[in-house]
C-alpha cells in the first residue's frame, strides 16, 4: 500500500517540536503506516529537511499541481492508494481537482469544531471524515463522520517506561479555550504543585488570571518539546485537563500522549459525549462532569476530585492500556480501510 501524506502551509517546522494537533496527527499517521508495513511518502515543502534522510519527500502541493499536467500526470503514475490530509484540503477546489485525477482514497481527521466543508467534501468511503467524539459526529453529521480516537506523536517522543509521578502538569497552549486557569484552582485546593506547560497564545487571558498563574506552587515551564516532554509527561503524577465552558474539543492530543506515558488523567467536561469521555476508563482517569452554570469554585471542587482519584491509579496500567488504545499502527489501519 502506498500511502501520501500531507503537509500544509505554516510557519513553523513540521511536524513542530511541541505544540501541535493536526501537524502530530500527520505524523503520528506517517509512523504508524510504515509500521503496518506500507511504503509511506510526505508530500509536501515544509517538513523537517532531516526527515529527507529516511523518508521519500515530495515538495509540492496537490493545490498548486491542478493546473500542472505534467506534474499531475507524474503524480497519478506513482499510483497512491491513499492521502492522509488535513481537514481544510477535501473542501478547497484546486485540491479536489488534483486529487481526483489520482483515484486515491482520502482520509483526513477533524481538528477544528468549527470548520465549514463543501456538501459533497465526503461520501464516507472514498473520501473518510474521521471524528474523535459523538459531540464531534454530531456536528458533522451530514459528512458521514467516522468515530475514532485521534493519535499523535512528535519526532523524537520515545516514552519512558511507567513509574508513579510526583507533580500536576497541564499541558497545551495557554489561551482562554484551554483555560488552564481551571486547573490551577484545582491544584490549589488539594495544596499540590502544578506545572504548566506550553505556549501563551493569549497574553491578555494569563493577565486576567496573573494572581493564579504567579501564585507559589506553579510552574510555568513555556513550550516543551522531545525528549524534555516525554520526560515530563513521565514524571508527572496526574496530567490535569481543561477547557471553557463554550469550547468543544474536536481532538486532544494530550489524553493519548500521558495515558502513553503512563500518567492518568483528571479531565474537565462540560457536556457528555466529549473526547475526554472516549479517551478516559476508571482504570486510566476521572472525568469531572459539571455544568454550564457552576462558577469557577465548583469546578475546581469538582477537577479536584477527579484528580484525587487519578492519583488512585496504577501508572503500569495506564501506559499498557494508553499504548494500546492510542497505537499509531492500529489508527493508521483504521484510517485505511474503507467501511463496508
Amino acid at each position: 500500500m502506498l500511502i501520501g501524506v500531507c503537509d500544509f502551509p505554516g510557519d513553523y517546522l513540521f511536524p513542530p517540536k511541541g505544540y501541535g494537533g493536526i501537524e502530530r496527527w500527520l505524523w503520528a499517521t506517517a509512523v504508524g503506516g510504515r509500521r503496518a508495513g506500507a511504503q509511506v511518502h510526505l508530500l509536501g515543502p515544509l517538513w523537517r529537511r532531516e526527515l529527507s534522510d529516511d523518508w521519500t519527500v515530495r515538495p509540492f502541493r496537490l493545490e498548486d499541481l491542478a493546473k500542472d499536467d505534467a506534474c499531475a500526470r507524474d503524480l497519478r503514475a506513482t499510483g497512491y492508494d491513499l492521502l492522509v490530509v488535513g481537514h481544510e484540503y477535501p473542501s478547497v477546489d484546486a485540491w479536489r481537482a488534483t486529487w481526483e485525477m489520482l483515484d486515491a482514497d482520502v482520509a483526513t481527521f477533524q481538528h477544528e469544531p468549527h470548520f465549514r466543508h463543501g456538501p459533497n467534501s465526503f461520501d464516507g468511503r472514498k473520501s473518510r471524515l474521521y471524528c474523535y467524539s459523538p459531540e464531534m459526529c454530531r456536528r458533522y453529521a451530514q459528512h458521514h463522520p467516522i468515530a475514532e480516537r485521534a493519535v499523535h506523536m512528535g519526532i523524537g517522543e520515545i516514552e519512558h517506561k511507567a513509574h508513579e509521578g510526583r507533580d500536576l502538569l497541564w499541558l497545551g497552549r495557554i489561551d482562554a479555550q484551554k483555560a488552564p486557569h481551571h486547573a490551577i484552582r484545582a491544584a490549589r485546593l488539594l495544596g499540590r504543585r502544578i506545572v504548566v506547560a506550553g505556549p501563551t497564545f493569549d497574553p491578555t487571558y494569563v493577565n486576567a488570571h496573573h494572581e493564579l498563574f504567579c501564585s507559589d506552587g506553579v510552574d510555568m515551564v513555556g513550550e516543551v518539546g522531545g525528549g524534555d516532554k516525554m520526560r515530563l509527561l513521565a514524571d508527572a503524577r496526574v496530567l490535569v485537563y481543561s477547557c471553557a465552558r463554550e469550547y468543544v474539543e474536536a481532538g486532544a492530543a494530550t489524553f493519548g500522549e500521558s495515558l502513553r506515558a503512563g500518567t492518568p488523567v483528571a479531565a474537565l467536561a462540560w457536556r457528555p459525549g466529549t473526547c475526554a469521555h472516549v479517551a478516559l476508563c476508571r482504570q486510566t482517569g476521572c472525568v469531572a462532569e459539571v455544568g454550564a452554570m457552576d462558577d469557577d469554585a465548583v469546578v475546581a471542587e469538582s477537577l479536584a476530585v477527579a484528580i484525587e482519584h487519578a492519583t488512585t491509579l496504577r501508572a503500569s496500567e495506564v501506559q499498557e492500556i494508553g499504548m494500546h488504545r492510542f497505537d499509531p499502527m492500529h489508527h493508521f489501519q483504521v484510517l485505511s480501510s474503507r467501511p463496508c
